[in-house]
C-alpha cells in the first residue's frame, strides 16, 4: 500500500513535495488531474492524499474530495486539500466537501512534514478500530451462534411449540426454554437480561443452564413464583455487573388443561382462545413484579389459568413490539398493535408468518434488540 497519494497538476509541486516526503521514508504515488487520480486511488489505496484545489480541467479537488470520503474503500483515508485560497468560506467549503485537512500555498515544509505525520496517525487509528470493530463484530456473531445452539428444538407431539430467536446486531441478553418436568407438566420461560453485548448474554446462558438443569437447591420448579424467587435470591445485581433481567415461566398442565404463570417485569404473555362465534379470546397473562436482580426478597405472585382446546400461547421479549414506526392513522407499533398481529393470525405454527407482518408493519426497520418470539399450541 502507498503511503501518500498526491494529485497535483504542477509538477514543481510534485518535485517539491517528493522531496520533503520521501526524506521521511513514506512511499509516493503521483497523479496530474483529478480523474486521474481517483482512478490511481483505487490502485494503490493510499493512507493518505494530498490533492490540488484546482485544476485546469476535468474534476477539481472539492469533487475528487467528495467522491473519495463517499467510497467505504476509503473510510479511513486521510484527505488532505492543497489550497491557495485562505478565506473563510474557502475554509468552510473544504471541510464541508469532507476533507478532514488544508494546506495553504506556499507550502511551509515543516508544517506539511508535523500534518502528514498527524494524518498518517490519524489515519492508522482509523484502521486500529475498524479492526477491533469487526473484531468485537465477530465475537458477536459467535456468541449469538453459541446462544442459538443453546436454544431447544421445535416441540413436536401432545403440545406442539415453534420459536424464532432473531438476535440485533448489538447481541442482548434474550434466551428462553421448554421441556418436560414430568409426563404432564410442560415448563415454558422466557428471560431478557438488560443491556447488550457479551455481559449480557453470558448472564442469559447462566439463567438457563441453571434452570434446565433444575439446580436451584429446595425449589419446587412446578409452583412459577418460587423459581423466579430464587432466581432473585441467586441474581442479585450487585453482583452481576449492574445487570437485571425480566423474566415470563410458565407451568402447563395437560390432564389439567391449566396453565400456572409468574412474570417479574417482563411483557405479558398472550393467550388466543377460539369461541363458538367464530372469534378469538385475547388474555394477557402477567402478574405484577420488578425484574429479577433488582432488590433482595422480593415477593412474585402467580395466577393459574383454564385453557380452552386448541388455543395458542405466545411468549416473546419486547425487541418485537418496541419501535418508532408510526403506522397509517397516526399511531405507533407497539404492544396492542403486535397483539392484534396475533389476534388476526388465523391457525398455530405460523411464527414466520407473524414476524413477516412485523417486519412489513415496521416499514423494514432493523431490530435494535434481541428478538424472541415463542408460540405454543395448546390443541
Amino acid at each position: 500500500m502507498v503511503d501518500i497519494l498526491v494529485i497535483d497538476d504542477d509538477h514543481a509541486i510534485q518535485k517539491l513535495l517528493q522531496q520533503v516526503l520521501q526524506s521521511e521514508s513514506y512511499t509516493l504515488a503521483f497523479a496530474d488531474r483529478g480523474e486521474d487520480g481517483l482512478r490511481l486511488a483505487r490502485d494503490v489505496q493510499p493512507a493518505l492524499i494530498i490533492c490540488d484545489w484546482v485544476f485546469p480541467d476535468g474534476l477539481d479537488g472539492l469533487e475528487v474530495c467528495r467522491q473519495i470520503k463517499a467510497d467505504p474503500a476509503f473510510e479511513t483515508t486521510f484527505f488532505m486539500m492543497l489550497t491557495a485560497r485562505a478565506g473563510t468560506a474557502e475554509r468552510v467549503e473544504g471541510l464541508e466537501a469532507g476533507a478532514d485537512d488544508l494546506l495553504f500555498k506556499p507550502v511551509d515544509f515543516s508544517e506539511l512534514k508535523a500534518r502528514v505525520k498527524a494524518g498518517l496517525r490519524l489515519h492508522q487509528l482509523s484502521q486500529d478500530l475498524k479492526h477491533q470493530k469487526l473484531l468485537l463484530e465477530a465475537e458477536f456473531t459467535e456468541a449469538a451462534d453459541y446462544v442459538r445452539s443453546l436454544l431447544p428444538p421445535r416441540l413436536e407431539g401432545a403440545v406442539p411449540i415453534t420459536a424464532q430467536f432473531i438476535p440485533s446486531s448489538k447481541l442482548g441478553g434474550d434466551c428462553f426454554d421448554y421441556h418436560w418436568l414430568d409426563p404432564d407438566y410442560l415448563a415454558i420461560y422466557l428471560l431478557d437480561v438488560s443491556g447488550h453485548g457479551l455481559g449480557s448474554a453470558l448472564l442469559s446462558i447462566s439463567v438457563l443452564n441453571l434452570l434446565r438443569s433444575q439446580s436451584l437447591p429446595g425449589v419446587n420448579f412446578y409452583r412459577p413464583e418460587k423459581v423466579l424467587a430464587a432466581l432473585n435470591e441467586t441474581f442479585q445485581m450487585d453482583d452481576q455487573h449492574d445487570k437485571y433481567f425480566t423474566i415470563w415461566y410458565g407451568i402447563y398442565s395437560r390432564s389439567k388443561r391449566q396453565l400456572s404463570y409468574a412474570s417479574a417485569g417482563h411483557p405479558p404473555a398472550v393467550l388466543i382462545s377460539p369461541q363458538a362465534d367464530g372469534g378469538v379470546e385475547v388474555q394477557k397473562l402477567r402478574t405484577p413484579g420488578m425484574p429479577v436482580g433488582i432488590l433482595p426478597d422480593t415477593r412474585f405472585n402467580w395466577q393459574r389459568c383454564t385453557v380452552a382446546p386448541d388455543s395458542r400461547l405466545y411468549v416473546f421479549s419486547d425487541g418485537i413490539y418496541e419501535s418508532q414506526t408510526v403506522l397509517p392513522g397516526g399511531t405507533v407499533f407497539d404492544l396492542d398493535h403486535f397483539i392484534k398481529i396475533l389476534a388476526n393470525n388465523p391457525s398455530a405454527n405460523q411464527v414466520e408468518d407473524i414476524l413477516e407482518t412485523v417486519q412489513r408493519d415496521r416499514n423494514g426497520e432493523l431490530f435494535d434488540d434481541d428478538l424472541s418470539l415463542l408460540e405454543v399450541w395448546l390443541k
